[in-house]
């Protein structure tokens, strides 16, 4: 059967081979975005509250531009904030505009693209394996972990892997056969504005990982000096897209902030050269290269940052040998569609081999591998049936483990928040999983009800892959994967109290008016200016993401030194202190700790006001080692 469906709407033509009615191939979609939407959707109010960091910075920064109508530059607590491109901050504005300022309004763009690119993997995973192999791979990235781990914060990643899958296909479909593709300028004109839309999403990456696999393919199947090639790409056209999406923000910014041009390679304290100078040299280039300022970003070890993809695509990961047999060569449509997804793979790889990395930076490569294990899962090998066996195994053992330290933590009192059980390796916290370190075994005691609903997931796939057929069985592990993930957000909301301060905000809300001062960095406290909706002093927090936009002309003097705060705290205006515990005997020799009134204390930070009405019973007491 074959339908004639325009690139306009991402619909694809089903191939001539295939038997599938249009009703069964609604009828996977549907199946398929309903499970999306019970893991994204599902997971989508609070709590758990937005994170301390760059969940609530991002939040807060999409209020700033609804409230100031500054849709150019970023603001946070009136400083510029020009680190980041624009498109995620719009999109969160407008969910604003349409349900209200509320941190799951703000999830909502997360959520959806992470549905759209389920679809979408699964669209173009039917356009070039057939319908089976499209549903498995939607099937394979709706329900990994890797996808659903970091859709948790507020970071564009999984738009741009939208973007970027949504231009892996676009080329692929505008260098097909004119006999199989009649409408290659306009897919070519869909690549052209996926790619201008990855710019403002994240900056030139969505050009560089596109553009570099794309020539590895060309290069491999012998097509890149050819000048059907670049007619079909029609490169002309797509730069004026691309240029007018993408460059008017750029524009903006950069005659907003002069001066317009500066190439220097060096970065450094106390220097101001404008937007473009720090957005595409100090971001871009000397990011890549390490040589960024500030220094507020940690990296992943190379071997770790490839292998761990095994993780974030669990638990399907286990079919990778299967895919070892699929074809290669890019004789059909299924075989260039693995060669690319193969050079996909290989060219972002590669790249951030030779750059610092995040953990989630390999999120664009998830639609790439999960192509292939649907292909490989709609086949027969002899592997799959291994993998599903291998899968069960591992199910059973993890579940065995929770069964353990259910038994271990049995009488152990879970007090307070879990905050009281964790410990503390702040030199790591620059990674993504850095607070993973933080566990301890008492600390379980606090996740009891998750850790149970974590055991029965794990029972479901080890009966689906011990007892089931090999097709119904990776229906169990999905079911399984569906349940982990609602099991993965209870536990979330047990660590509120140590990853978000809403508590304090609330605190604070309850609290006679008064202004606020913050001791650190912004990112450390985000939380309770979103939730709290207010600006603050920064004590000691001229650093890191604020420095260099704290230069710029015009920026308000926010930040305050030590000498500064005791000034104010005694004087005779109500002033409250964001704080923890580390920073108390610090604190208590600037202004006397009898001028420390407690207000809140929540995951192991306080909230204190310099004001004894109402709170004389909660007056500070540090003892030698700096805590409470």
């Amino acid at each position: 059967m074959k339908t004639l469906e325009e690139p306009v709407a991402i619909i694809t033509e089903i191939p001539r081979t295939r038997t599938w009615s249009i009703s069964a191939a609604r009828s996977y979609e549907i199946a398929l975005c309903l499970i999306a939407a019970m893991i994204f959707l599902g997971c989508l109010a609070a709590p758990p509250a937005l994170m301390d960091d760059v969940d609530a910075v991002h939040a807060q920064i999409s209020r700033n531009m609804l409230d100031s109508s500054d849709w150019t530059i970023a603001h946070l607590d009136g400083v510029p904030y020009i680190e980041k491109a624009p498109l995620l901050y719009w999109l969160m504005a407008v969910s604003y505009r349409l349900f209200g300022v509320h941190d799951w309004a703000a999830r909502i763009p997360i959520a959806l693209a992470a549905i759209l690119l389920c679809w979408i993997t699964a669209r173009y995973g039917r356009w070039a394996f057939g319908q089976r192999a499209g549903f498995y791979a939607g099937l394979v990235l709706a329900t990994c972990v890797g996808l659903f781990l970091f859709t948790r914060i507020l970071i564009p990643d999984v738009l741009l892997t939208l973007s970027m899958c949504l231009s892996f296909w676009s080329f692929q479909r505008a260098l097909e056969p004119e006999e199989e593709e009649p409408y290659a300028r306009r897919w070519a004109a869909v690549l052209a504005a996926s790619l201008g839309i990855g710019i403002l999403l994240k900056g030139l990456i969505a050009i560089v990982i596109p553009v570099g696999g794309a020539l590895v393919y060309l290069a491999i199947t012998r097509q890149l000096f050819l000048r059907r090639t670049w007619q079909r790409l029609h490169l002309l056209t797509g730069a004026l897209i691309l240029l007018a999406i993408a460059a008017p923000w750029h524009v903006l910014a950069a005659l907003r902030m002069p001066p317009y041009f500066n190439f220097s390679m060096h970065s450094g304290p106390r220097e101001y050269h404008g937007f473009f100078w720090f957005y595409f040299m100090n971001e871009h280039v000397l990011r890549f290269l390490g040589l960024r300022y500030p220094r507020d970003y940690n990296t992943v070890p190379r071997a770790l940052f490839w292998l761990l993809n095994l993780l974030w695509l669990f638990p399907w990961s286990v079919y990778f040998p299967a895919t070892a047999k699929l074809g290669y060569k890019p004789a059909d449509r299924a075989g260039r569609t693995r060669l690319l997804v193969l050079c996909w793979t290989g060219f972002l790889l590669l790249f951030f081999t030779f750059s610092t990395t995040q953990e989630y930076y390999s999120m664009p490569i998830y639609p790439a591998l999960a192509l292939l294990l649907g292909c490989a899962m709609a086949g027969d090998s002899k592997w799959l049936n291994i993998g599903a066996r291998a899968l069960a195994g591992i199910c059973t053992a993890a579940a065995a483990v929770i069964g353990v330290v259910l038994f271990l933590v049995r009488n152990v009192p879970a007090p307070g928040d879990i905050s009281r059980a964790l410990e503390h390796h702040p030199d790591v916290y620059t990674l993504s999983l850095g607070h993973m370190g933080d566990l301890t075994l008492r600390s379980f005691a606090y996740l009891r009800v998750p850790l149970l609903v974590a055991g029965l997931a794990l029972l479901i796939g080890a009966a689906g892959g011990w007892l089931l057929p090999r097709r119904r069985a990776m229906l169990a592990f999905a079911a399984m994967m569906v349940l982990f993930c609602h099991a993965s957000r209870q536990a979330m909301t047990v660590f509120d109290p140590y990853l978000s301060s809403r508590p304090l905000a609330a605190a604070l809300e309850q609290s006679p008016e008064g202004s606020l001062i913050v001791d650190g960095e912004y990112y450390s406290y985000s939380s309770v200016f979103f939730y709290g909706d207010r600006t603050a002093l920064l004590l000691n927090g001229r650093a890191q993401n604020l420095e260099y936009g704290s230069y710029a002309p015009g920026a308000p003097n926010v930040f305050i030194d030590d000498t500064q705060f005791a000034r104010l705290w005694n004087g005779a205006e109500r002033y409250y202190l964001l704080t923890d515990q580390r920073q108390l005997s610090r604190l208590g020799a600037a202004v006397g700790l009898d001028r420390l009134h407690q207000v809140a204390e929540s995951g192991g930070k306080f909230l204190f006001t310099n004001s004894a009405a109402g709170t004389a019973s909660n007056r500070a007491k540090v003892k030698d080692n700096g805590s409470l």
